[in-house]
């Protein structure tokens, strides 16, 4: 453990010396993503001196219960080396979860986008259902939701909608939610009473900044349009809405939320952004989960992983084969337990990797 620790001591010196140089701090591409490793690797070095303490107290107390010759000391030693004994091992699960490799990502806001999938109108409903679902689980934790672009179903919900959250480490917690959902029910627009099957597909990219990913104005090729759906006066009247076709991905981003052009524009650069990131990502994602065996943040989404059932009031994560008679407080947006359940999964599989190393 402690040539693990005196290993990451190196790189602690080594970043603590980059974080002061004048051309680093200047170049906020680098300096960002190095004073967070310097935050985390700081909280490593407080547990190394507690381990460098902890074992020398326990080669001391053998040492003096080995003399044997002032009892009063021996007692004393005893109690010492009792209290490393205990410590030591929490000490060292501690460090070996502060070891797992973060995602750099994990920290950062998200786009979120959602689709209904094979069903008809019974999927742009369901779409419907699932944003409400994720924007009153965004609101729980105090993160602020904002509407990007949305296509209105025919009977409610929506055939597709955008929208971005901002707050804490929020891509870290909503990529858990991408792939297919699933949901079995009677369909409102159902007379007969029949079990329907329909589908919603949901992403989650994460937030690029500027500096992630450099997209040249010269590729992109900007339409203006009319606004539609709600929105007042400003509706079909104005071209505010904005749409962007980054030329050598296909990429496309567009934006009619907000009534100012120069807003809608912003907002769909930052969307743009994102996608020709998550792109690079997805493919990041895919290997690491190919190597690691693991399917609780592959990056497929084409894989179903949730099926919410209302015959049954049933939710099942097919990832991790959890089941819970909890549908109501689910769908309204109580899905914290299964997001633990499977940040658990996905770092005991990362534990187990590390565990393995050292």
């Amino acid at each position: 453990m402690l040539d693990k620790l005196n290993i990451v001591k190196q790189r602690f010196d080594e970043v603590s010396d980059l974080i002061i140089q004048p051309d680093i701090i200047s170049d906020q591409k680098k300096y960002i993503p190095l004073s967070k490793e310097y935050k985390d690797l700081k909280e490593l070095m407080v547990k190394r001196d507690e381990y460098i303490e902890l074992t020398n107290n326990l080669e001391e107390a053998e040492e003096i219960i080995k003399d044997g010759s002032d009892q009063e000391m021996v007692e004393m030693a005893k109690m010492q080396l009792d209290e490393a004994k205990d410590r030591i091992p929490k000490l060292e699960e501690e460090v070996r979860f502060m070891l797992i490799p973060k995602d750099p990502e994990d920290a950062k806001n998200a786009v979120v986008e959602v689709r209904a999938g094979t069903g008809g109108d019974e999927a742009s409903i369901f779409a419907g259902d699932i944003f409400r679902m994720l924007s009153k689980y965004c609101e729980s934790k105090g993160w602020s939701v904002s509407t990007v672009d949305y296509s209105e179903g025919t009977n409610g919900g929506f055939k597709e909608i955008q929208f971005e959250v901002n707050g804490d480490n929020v891509y870290g917690t909503l990529k858990y939610e991408a792939g297919v959902h699933r949901v079995q029910r009677v369909p409102q627009t159902e007379t007969q009473g029949r079990v329907h099957t329909s589908a919603a597909t949901v992403m989650v990219f994460p937030e690029a900044e500027e500096f992630d990913v450099e997209i040249d104005p010269k590729e992109v090729r900007i339409d203006y349009f009319c606004s539609s759906g709600p929105g007042g006066q400003s509706v079909n009247t104005t071209y505010s809405a904005v749409r962007l076709t980054h030329e050598p991905t296909g990429i496309v981003a567009q934006c009619q939320d907000q009534k100012s052009q120069h807003k809608n524009k912003e907002k769909a650069f930052k969307v743009l952004r994102s996608r020709i990131y998550e792109m690079e990502l997805a493919k990041k994602q895919a290997e690491d989960a190919e190597k690691r065996g693991n399917m609780v943040t592959s990056g497929d989404r084409s894989a179903k992983i949730r099926t919410y059932n209302y015959p049954q009031g049933r939710v099942t994560d097919h990832r991790i084969n959890l089941t819970l008679y909890d549908l109501d407080n689910i769908i309204g947006g109580d899905i914290q337990k299964i997001i633990d359940e499977l940040k658990l999964v996905d770092n005991t599989e990362k534990l187990k990797q590390v565990s393995d190393s050292l």
